[in-house]
């Protein structure tokens, strides 16, 4: 038998698969059968290989050769020139992002990014235990075993970490852990609903690596005293269910989920909980009535989660990100996580790059790289040497960002300073020429419609804004309703039951700070007002 000399990743994710990404991998595999390399050169799954929007992605190691944009019509090219001859396909290939060495636990990883939550995303197919196993999976609950760390030890080596929630708040992860209040009964919730708009880093990480997630949810449980877990995903991401489910399965079997977990005192159960696509169910206390089967209303707070949650219960409730940040730190000490990042804000973050930029796609890098380079480094830069408007980071309750902005540090307090926020980890790169008028109109819209119009001050305020921007948006707008557009959106951050009412200020805020000049010029003149 032959030593397998390459292998052919093939990158499944929810896009791919409606590019044809499975068509494209059987053809692979018997175009590699019809050239008798099938001892040679595997063909095998993994998760998003970062590229989105660009068709079926492959890559090929350890050439660390990418395509996209991947058809059944370019698999023989692929197989014979690449394979056979060593021959790159030119007008398939796409650039790596530059190599980047870390070295977690004193083990060194080479990535094209600082990769901890992606670490084995693209490297592992998702739907094998043994693979993630191999590329480190349970080490963290084998360090908690083996060294018989208590509860309150790994909250520490949290909280000694600096994590902080990466669903946007910023909140430090060890102190949430540590307010949950006492009882026989306690619970995780792992917020993955994300419903932000251009967010899809969750999805990926589920996709990609879920088994990360499961380690993460059960030392999370350990650490606060629960013994059931929830994963509320997002309805509309089939695969990401699917694969968790999965991976939950193989969990059960293997002895890694349940009772006395590797024949230890910790016992943890996880189920899934699909949600309906309400963006408010994003909110932590909205989630957690749509778990209990009721409308996806928040909750007056105080009480918080952490006393009072699912079924009346203390219940902590993390994103995907935050949660996969945690057995990496247990496995490798909170001092590592500090080698990444800021000294307030340590580790590393993941991106979604979306919108006018070379190579669109998620990436990881650490906390305090600069905007400027996560676009012309790791985004390749704007698409078709257009020059650079703006950003929108954070998604649709974040803010815009000039030019002025570029060289700002990608972290949670260095962009509070900006008047920006780091929020879902969105990234909406805008070129000249872009109307930021008509795309805060369609953020507009979108609260609108998203308002779960629960309190007056949401249900309300999102239609009056709407109004505002339609009018400047047709020309038919004043002065008037450019100020009417801040004084209400202050409203509404002030007297908003949840989040979703108190978030329009911001981009609002944004877009007539940096583009004022845009907005003024749709509005009709005073003589035009009088006339």
């Amino acid at each position: 038998m032959k030593l397998v000399r390459s292998h052919v990743l093939v990158g499944i994710d929810a896009d791919s698969l409606l590019a044809g990404a499975r068509q494209v991998e059987q053809d692979l595999i018997e175009a590699v059968a019809d050239a008798g390399l099938t001892d040679e050169v595997q063909v095998l799954e993994t998760g998003s290989l970062g590229l989105v929007g660009q068709g079926v992605v492959i890559a090929v190691y350890p050439d660390r050769i990418m395509y996209a944009g991947v058809t059944s019509n370019d698999v023989a090219d692929i197989v014979q020139e690449h394979l056979l001859k060593g021959r790159v396909v030119q007008r398939l290939a796409v650039s790596l992002p530059t190599v980047k060495p870390i070295r977690l636990g004193g083990i060194g990883l080479t990535h094209e990014q600082p990769r901890v939550v992606l670490q084995n995303c693209g490297r592992i197919d998702p739907e094998s235990l043994n693979e993630a196993i191999a590329a480190g999976a349970y080490q963290g609950i084998a360090k908690v075993i083996e060294e018989s760390l208590s509860p309150q030890d790994v909250v520490q080596i949290v909280s000694d970490s600096g994590l902080r929630g990466r669903g946007g708040a910023g909140f430090p992860t060890g102190k949430k852990w540590s307010f949950t209040a006492s009882g026989p009964e306690k619970y995780v919730v792992c917020n993955a609903d994300e419903g932000e708009p251009g967010t899809f880093k969750d999805r990926l990480i589920l996709e990609g690596d879920p088994h990360r997630l499961i380690e993460g949810m059960i030392l999370a449980g350990y650490a606060i005293g629960a013994h059931h877990g929830i994963v509320y995903i997002r309805g509309e991401y089939a695969l990401s269910i699917e694969r968790m489910q999965n991976a939950i399965h193989q969990a059960y079997d293997q002895g890694l989920l349940g009772e006395h977990i590797l024949d230890s005192d910790i016992s943890f159960s996880i189920s899934i909980t699909k949600g309906a696509g309400a963006y408010v169910c994003g909110e932590e206390t909205a989630l957690i009535e749509s778990s209990e089967g009721k409308r996806g209303f928040p909750r007056l707070k105080p009480p918080f989660p952490g006393a009072v949650g699912l079924h009346g219960k203390p219940t902590v409730v993390n994103n995907v990100e935050t949660l996969a940040n945690v057995a990496p730190i247990v496995a490798h000490g909170a001092k590592w996580f500090h080698t990444l990042g800021t000294k307030t804000c340590p580790g590393t973050k993941v991106y979604t790059i979306l919108g006018h930029v070379a190579t669109p796609g998620l990436i990881e890098t650490e906390m305090g790289t600069t905007l400027r380079e996560i676009i012309y480094k790791y985004g390749g830069g704007m698409r078709g040497g257009k020059r650079f408007k703006a950003a929108l980071i954070g998604g649709a309750a974040g803010a815009f960002v000039a030019e002025d902005g570029l060289d700002i540090p990608m972290d949670f307090d260095s962009l509070r300073e900006y008047a920006a926020v780091l929020g879902s980890g969105a990234i909406l790169v805008l070129e000249e020429g872009t109307s930021i008028v008509e795309l805060l109109r369609g953020i507009l819209h979108f609260f609108r419609h998203e308002s779960c119009g629960q309190c007056a001050p949401c249900r309300v305020g999102t239609q009056r804004l709407v109004e505002f921007i339609d009018r400047i948006s047709l020309g038919r707008g004043t002065s008037d309703d450019l100020d009417l557009l801040v004084d209400v959106a202050a409203i509404m951050r002030d007297t908003s039951f949840c989040p979703l009412g108190q978030s329009p200020i911001l981009p609002i805020e944004s877009a007539l700070r940096d583009f004022g000049t845009e907005f003024r010029a749709r509005i009709r003149t005073t003589t035009e007002q009088t006339a």
